[in-house]
């Protein structure tokens, strides 16, 4: 079974507080000759989640599957995780206004494997975002959707790099330390 009915769960959790949490963000434009009091009858935050989730859910839960899907094609068990706990921190933060000083968009564990495997499962969810990033970069310069997109697509494009380098870092808590760390148990 691919996901178990609590992986869906978290699946439909991560997706509407990344939402929410980056519609504080990345705020949509009026389409010109929009008429004020009919776009805010609207219930403009519930089109500012769904424009919020468009832009980052992508990277983010693309990321974590990637790892998923990853351990599991080397035969190991692995759960997809929300960390509810971190998004009722990180909403509460931004009702407060404060600003957002960390995100965790989710994580995956899995059962034990090799130390190459192991880091192979841990660059798998930045390399999802460099290639969601080179796709983006192939969406614009060749003119694959409507241009009312191009500001989506290009700010999940960017979002995708971030989190490419930024997950990257070798400290511990991130994919990089992960895979680095793992990377060296194989070789020596």
């Amino acid at each position: 079974m691919l996901f178990t009915i609590n992986e869906l769960i978290d699946l439909v959790i991560m997706i509407l507080a990344i939402g929410y949490i980056f519609s504080t963000f990345v705020k949509r434009k009026p389409i010109s000759g929009y008429d004020p009091l009919a776009y805010y009858q609207r219930q403009p935050i519930i089109e500012d989640i769904k424009y919020g989730a468009m832009i980052a859910a992508p990277a983010i839960v693309l990321h974590e599957l990637a790892h998923k899907f990853v351990a599991m094609g080397f035969g190991a068990t692995a759960i997809l995780h929300a960390p509810i706990n971190w998004y009722i921190i990180i909403i509460i933060m931004r009702l407060l206004n404060f600003p957002l000083l960390f995100f965790v968009g989710g994580y995956v564990t899995h059962t034990y494997l090799p130390p190459l495997q192991s880091a192979l499962v841990a660059a798998a969810g930045p390399l999802m975002n460099l290639l969601l990033f080179g796709i983006a970069r192939l969406i614009l310069k060749f003119k694959l959707v409507d241009r009312k997109y191009y500001e989506v697509v290009a700010i999940s494009g960017r979002l995708s790099m971030f989190l490419f380098i930024f997950n990257m870092i070798p400290l511990p808590g991130f994919d990089g330390f992960h895979f680095f760390t793992e990377l060296i148990k194989f070789i020596f």
